[in-house]
């Protein structure tokens, strides 16, 4: 016999609630949150598609890791505590084995319950004729006023990024191509399971002047801090840090560098300081453990350029990914 939803539901998603506030083991309609006067709520959204943000024979294990991490990866651009998150699934009505790929996804969703420390609270499960598709929704808080932003960057600031970018993109690149898994395992891995940087965020509150993830690429990135920070912004190549697995892929396997730049998949974060503030900001990286880089500076106009080391504009033509 087939189950119904809220067999599914009962058996898969249940145990990953908490019996009381806010989620009150999914026996009510919503989820019930006590405001905090001193907190403010933080709000996030993500959708995942098969065939466009993950394989369709994906692990479901690595994937629903993914779907929630992609969301922490906003919370930490805001410098919020994750506290829980909803979750809608579109299953495929197709021969697929929906409580086998259930078991394996609610395994990957404990697992990054347990490692970042939230719950889930809610959502939804129905089937459909098209692509499986994820939708999470992640609510995060911080201390009254004390969230990041995109707005905020200054003319003279330092713009940074954490970690090193394109191993994402890399990854994706490589199992395209068929490529050298094991070869190129660190890309793959970065690109099934980017790092939320939930620490760095918060540490970053009364340092950083402007902050987001990089999702869609460096470039198309920090032209969204500069368009809403009125400002321009000017990005020096040779700066961008980069692993020994992605720098290998670009001397052996052709022209990838616009991965670096506009490759998308990096769910780093990409911040803007004061330059007075570059000492505390180096200081920053050794506490937590968390490579920062300077990689270029904020200048007057609207326009975020990529600079070669002899002062060349880089085309960037290619930077961001979009759906649209």
């Amino acid at each position: 016999m087939t189950s119904s939803e809220f067999d599914l539901i009962k058996k898969f998603f249940t145990p990953l609630t908490p019996k009381g506030a806010p989620a009150f083991s999914l026996k009510n309609d919503a989820a019930i949150f006590p405001q905090n006067p001193d907190k403010d709520l933080i709000f996030t959204k993500d959708t995942l598609v098969a065939g466009v943000h993950f394989f369709e024979n994906d692990d479901p294990f690595i994937v629903a890791q993914k779907a929630l991490r992609v969301n922490l990866s906003d919370l930490a651009a805001m410098a919020a505590e994750p506290l829980g998150y909803l979750l809608s699934l579109a299953l495929p009505q197709t021969s697929f084995d929906v409580e086998a790929w259930l078991e394996a996804f609610a395994a990957g969703l404990e697992k990054n319950q347990s490692q970042f420390n939230w719950m889930l609270w809610g959502g939804d499960t129905v089937s459909t004729s098209g692509p499986l598709t994820i939708s999470v929704t992640a609510i995060g808080e911080t201390d009254k006023g004390k969230s990041l932003s995109r707005s905020g960057a200054n003319i003279g600031d330092n713009i940074y990024v954490s970690g090193t970018l394109g191993d994402g993109a890399g990854g994706l690149t490589v199992l395209q191509n068929n490529l050298d898994n094991d070869k190129y395992a660190h890309l793959i891995g970065r690109y099934h399971l980017p790092e939320p940087r939930l620490k760095l965020g918060k540490s970053l509150v009364g340092l950083a002047t402007s902050a987001m993830d990089i999702s869609d690429g460096l470039m198309g990135d920090i032209s969204h801090i500069c368009e809403n920070s009125s400002v321009g912004a000017k990005i020096f190549y040779k700066k961008i840090p980069i692993s020994s697995s992605l720098s290998n892929l670009l001397e052996t396997k052709g022209d990838y560098s616009h991965l670096i730049w506009g490759g998308g998949d990096d769910y780093e974060l990409l911040f803007t300081a004061a330059q007075k503030h570059n000492d505390a900001v180096m200081d920053l990286a050794v506490r937590l453990g968390t490579k920062l880089t300077c990689i270029g500076e904020i200048t007057a106009g609207n326009e975020a350029i990529l600079l070669n080391d002899d002062g060349s504009v880089i085309n960037t033509d290619k930077s961001g990914y979009r759906h649209f």
